[in-house]
């Protein structure tokens, strides 16, 4: 409980560390994830609260480190905490989230938990798992009326949007509306997050995505933000942090397309201004291709990087999932962003699971080949390729739930939920183990030794841009091009490595065949 005679208290907000190595552990180590900011900072605006992030996947080399993220009984002797906030964004963190919830609730300390793996069914669940409140859906405002609450020693029951036991039942409080007019938030202090080394800064101006696919958890009415908002937040981490790398977090960067046109024109003002070249990466739709003028604009706000969620290259899996793109026009498509001059990320889902009455079968290798037929065509400069997760909430849950297919969390827990590991019985003719395998070869012919190679040939060629001195921007992003991706695709190897060796030690095969086989037996 908090003691209500202190004059001033600590929340700090963790975002818990990946289990052992993770395909993303290399880029965590750059960049944090923008929700507990902005959560933190919202506290940190209140009167008489100090506040700290802890990211435990960015910890410096001389920061409280222990053998798994964060030495949390360092951190309390140093600075002790009054109230902690956890990061429950990503569902494979669960289990390290409880686990440091526990630690704190053994000794007193208020928890609150929130994210997109706290839906309905998960409540329960947290309150038993060393968590207080939780905060359901966007938690800006949530969080200050809670602390407000909690500060003032009260009980939080007209406080909107959370849950917590009361009279050993769960109690959910009336829902809180989404987020619309965000100029009453203050703009993320990345200052906050305390012993991390971040370089690529995540910036927001519209939240939601309405295209509703099947698989993913962000649904609704897109909510955007004024332009000139994320340019002021850009702004200001150039100036305040020497920022030069962003990634925007929009689902779906191009939605309310004359606002984005807008602010790809402002930003490339400001760029001029300032007499700098930004690096920014957005996640955008296949089918923007078709907008020129919207591609030109980002080109000219030196937009460098477009993640595209290509999903599958065959038709009958795109279906299933709610995509509406066809298969055809997908390569030529995705040549019209290479022209362009962006860098394009391509992400994959391998071995996605029909829906009832889609008649449709392939093997493993087929698959296989079509993926790397497809890449190969559509020129991908990097490719993630990952398998379904039926994340809690979403239709794709429902449905294999409903089915009986999805594996027992006794043998395959959440900290599998990455998209790393078979999660449920694929579709016949195709294996759990196929499956695997075969996402782990496509990533495996991706992403080799070899190009190291490529990287000391290609700085040695560098000289040859003497052929393009009537357009040396031209002959720059040629050899620009080539350079990055080489060296992606080789640091692409050494974080795939890392991962084998880990899957290796973490014994999965086994606790899949018994997965396996207590599936069988609870479905007879």
């Amino acid at each position: 409980m908090l003691d209500l005679t202190k004059k001033r208290y600590r929340f700090r907000v963790v975002i818990p560390a990946y289990p052992a190595f993770n395909i993303y552990s290399h880029i965590a180590k750059k960049t944090t994830a923008l929700g507990p900011v902005s959560v933190a900072t919202a506290v940190n605006k209140m009167g008489k609260w100090d506040v700290e992030v802890i990211d435990e996947n960015n910890l410096r080399r001389f920061g409280p480190r222990a053998s798994t993220g964060a030495n949390h009984e360092f951190l309390q002797r140093k600075r002790p905490a009054d109230v902690v906030g956890f990061y429950g964004g990503l569902t494979s963190t669960i289990p390290r989230l409880y686990q440091i919830a526990r630690f704190y609730k053994e000794m007193g300390i208020v928890t609150v938990a929130g994210g997109q793996h706290f839906v309905e069914d998960n409540i329960a669940e947290a309150l038993s798992s060393g968590i207080d409140y939780v905060a359901i859906g966007e938690a800006e405002e949530t969080i200050t009326e809670l602390m407000g609450a909690i500060e003032a020693g009260k009980e939080p029951s007209e406080v909107k949007g959370i849950a917590y036991l009361k009279n050993g039942e769960v109690f959910v409080t009336e829902k809180r509306m989404p987020i619309t007019d965000f100029d009453k938030l203050p703009l993320p202090d990345f200052s906050l997050v305390r012993y991390a080394k971040i370089k690529i800064y995540p910036v927001e101006r519209i939240r939601g995505c309405g295209m509703d696919c099947e698989f993913c958890t962000v649904k609704g009415k897109p909510r955007p933000g004024r332009p000139e908002r994320l340019l002021e937040h850009i702004s200001t981490l150039v100036e305040t942090r020497n920022a030069k790398q962003f990634f925007i977090v929009d689902d779906l960067f191009g939605q309310q397309r004359d606002e984005t046109i807008r602010f790809c024109n402002m930003l490339s003002e400001y760029e001029k201004s300032i007499k700098k070249n930004l690096s920014i990466t957005v996640q955008i739709r296949l089918d923007k291709a078709k907008d020129a003028e919207l591609l030109s604009a980002m080109r000219q706000a030196d937009i460098e990087t477009v993640a595209i969620g290509f999903e599958s290259p065959i038709e009958e899996e795109l279906t299933a999932m709610n995509k509406h793109v066809r298969c055809e026009e997908m390569v030529s498509l995705a040549r019209i962003f290479n022209k362009f001059g962006f860098l394009v990320h391509g992400m994959f889902i391998f071995g996605y699971p029909l829906k009832a009455g889609q008649k449709f079968e392939m093997s493993a290798d087929e698959r296989t080949n079509r993926y790397k037929e497809f890449i190969r065509k559509a020129k991908i400069d990097t490719v993630q390729i990952l398998l379904p997760v039926p994340m809690p909430g979403t239709e794709l849950w429902r449905r294999l739930e409903e089915q009986k297919r999805i594996y027992p969390l006794t043998d395959i827990g959440w900290e599998y939920y990455d998209g790393n590991f078979p999660i449920f019985e694929p579709d016949e003719p195709l294996t759990a183990e196929q499956v695997l395998r075969s996402a782990k070869k496509l990533m495996g012919r991706f992403y080799q030794f070899k190009y190291v190679f490529l990287v000391a040939l290609n700085i040695f060629s560098f000289p040859t841009l003497i052929f393009f001195l009537h357009n040396i921007r031209l002959g720059w992003r040629k050899w620009y091009r080539d350079w990055r991706n080489y060296l992606i695709r080789f640091v692409g190897w050494v974080t795939f490595h890392k991962w084998t060796v880990a899957f290796k030690k973490n014994h999965f095969i086994q606790k899949l065949e018994s997965a396996q086989h207590h599936l069988k037996t609870t479905s007879q």
